[in-house]
């Protein structure tokens, strides 16, 4: 099984066990007032692999899927051997470093719950965009396909305005800084992405 596969697979099963066992759910969720009264840090983790209901959880895996299988190639071709390593680590850590504004704005705010993997979502969204910027995406109220990095641009910025408007629970900055952790992350490991994206993009033209 490829590790996109396996890491899609525990966050349905932790999902699922999750929606069926209210007290699990209650301990893993992000709640930033807890991580910093009771110092639960596991939280800033453990929330990556919990979803609200099915839809969210099938947005999350299907764009997991997509994007993280061609990642995971693009890993092997980088890392070799260690691969896995780097891939399993590079998403966990996208989603720990994604929720870290959040524990910090609403961590004096004991009813501020989030969870779900956008975070790390993001990230793998946002490595693969970095290089291969042309590919076509479709953005939810376009029903015609627009560049990757153009994708990005709108991508972000509806998570901004969203985050500004600060209504219900779902986690926009996560979006932001999962997505920004990506690219910096890709940027460090193969510093030669960052002239091949411009370069891309550079030769593409509306019409």
């Amino acid at each position: 099984m490829s590790i996109t596969l396996l890491i899609i697979v525990v966050t349905i099963a932790i999902s699922v066990w999750a929606w069926n066992n209210p007290d699990l759910m209650n301990r893993w969720i992000m709640n930033p007032y807890q991580v910093a009264r009771r110092g639960q840090y596991y939280r800033l983790l453990t929330s990556g692999f919990l979803h609200a209901d099915w839809g969210h959880l099938i947005f999350n895996m299907l764009s997991f899927y997509f994007f993280g299988s061609y990642i995971e190639q693009l890993f092997a071709f980088m890392f070799g051997a260690s691969s896995a390593i780097w891939l399993i680590g590079f998403y966990l850590v996208a989603i720990i470093v994604s929720d870290l504004p959040t524990f910090f704005k609403h961590r004096h705010n004991p009813g501020y719950n989030s969870l779900g993997a956008s975070g790390g979502v993001s990230a793998i969204i946002f490595a693969s965009i970095l290089f291969r910027p042309l590919t076509p995406l479709y953005l939810m109220f376009i029903p015609i396909p627009v560049p990757g990095f153009i994708f990005g641009i709108f991508y972000l910025a509806y998570s901004f305005y969203e985050s500004r408007r600060g209504y219900g629970n779902v986690n926009h900055d996560a979006h932001i800084y999962g997505a920004l952790f990506g690219i910096v992350f890709m940027i460090a490991v193969f510093p030669g992405v960052l002239p091949s994206f411009f370069e891309q993009i550079s030769s593409w033209r509306l019409f």
